[in-house]
């Protein structure tokens, strides 16, 4: 198994510390602990994600057309690539369609990208792991030097949700060239961004970061928002928060990070958008041509692939 960290641990470890005395907690904490990979798996078992998932199967049942962008060798890079289960359905497709696939997952999460990289070769797909941190602007031009081949990027899985879309697609797309692809989707605003996250599972993903340093239910309340962007009509973002109820000492390696009753802890956050707002940020923002749309069926997810246009 091939992984080189651009994030190491020691990194990630300080900048959770720093974070937490900021009272914000970005997205790649989410991911990061053990307790956060098992609180994200059974989230992502629930129903909510179906929707996503039927996206994602029709691109894949027409991989042929992905396939005819490319000549003999494609480097797919996957940014968020979790456990890859979704990336090794596209990789075998493109394989079938007599490409030569080279496989590079992105992560912050050590341990979801260590499965990624075992369902790469478990599957004969040769696979390179890149644990990085794809918010980096730094990051992001070093994982685009990385691969030998045209590039197909995957940006999927709701990964675009939980960052600046307006920042993280003009970065993403700086760094791609004439001849490679974006694949990325989106969730559509339709009224059920709040009551699919408001839940039990929900909460318990939510709060998986702080549990895993010792704080319970009983210490606060996550708490959830649905917000308008008002940068651009059509943007909207779930916020999370944890309202603290009693006096707290988080105890780190090396440091302790007093919370006091009434303050608020901010969690990561996940947008969504109206379908006009995702293809303006894809078309004017990013400076992206959308070739295809994939939308589910219940018209809650599109998947898009992407080049670029300037």
């Amino acid at each position: 198994m091939r992984i080189e960290s651009l994030l190491t641990e020691a990194e990630i470890s300080e900048e959770f510390a720093e974070a937490l005395e900021a009272r914000d907690l970005p997205e790649k904490f989410f991911y990061w602990s053990p307790m956060s990979v098992r609180a994200w798996q059974a989230l992502s078992r629930d129903l909510a994600f179906e929707s996503c998932l039927h996206s994602w199967n029709l691109l894949v049942h027409d991989s042929e057309s992905i396939a005819r962008e490319f000549n003999q060798a494609i480097s797919v890079v996957s940014l968020g690539a979790g456990s890859g289960a979704k990336d090794l359905l596209l990789l075998k497709a493109l394989e079938q369609a007599g490409k030569q696939v080279e496989y590079l997952p992105v992560d912050a999460s050590m341990p979801l990208l260590e499965r990624a990289c075992a369902a790469a070769e478990e599957g004969e797909i040769e696979a390179l792991g890149l644990k990085a941190d794809i918010s980096s602007p730094v990051h992001l031009v070093l994982i685009s030097d990385t691969p030998e081949h045209p590039r197909l990027y995957l940006l999927c899985g709701n990964t675009l949700g939980g960052f600046d879309p307006l920042d993280e697609l003009m970065q993403l797309a700086s760094c791609m060239r004439s001849g490679d692809r974006l694949i990325v989707d989106a969730e559509l605003a339709d009224g059920s961004a709040l009551p699919s996250r408001d839940h039990p599972v929900g909460r318990r993903f939510a709060l998986a970061p702080l549990t895993a340093i010792g704080v319970g239910p009983d210490d606060g309340e996550v708490m959830f928002e649905l917000r308008e962007d008002d940068r651009h009509a059509g943007l909207e973002v779930v916020t999370r928060h944890f309202h603290v109820a009693r006096d707290l000492r988080l105890r780190l390696p090396e440091r302790e990070i007093p919370v006091q009753r009434g303050e608020r802890i901010n969690l990561n956050f996940n947008y969504t958008y109206s379908p006009e707002a995702f293809r303006w940020l894809l078309a004017e923002r990013a400076g992206l041509h959308i070739l295809r749309e994939y939308p589910s069926p219940d018209g809650r997810y599109v998947t898009a692939v992407c080049a670029r246009s300037r």
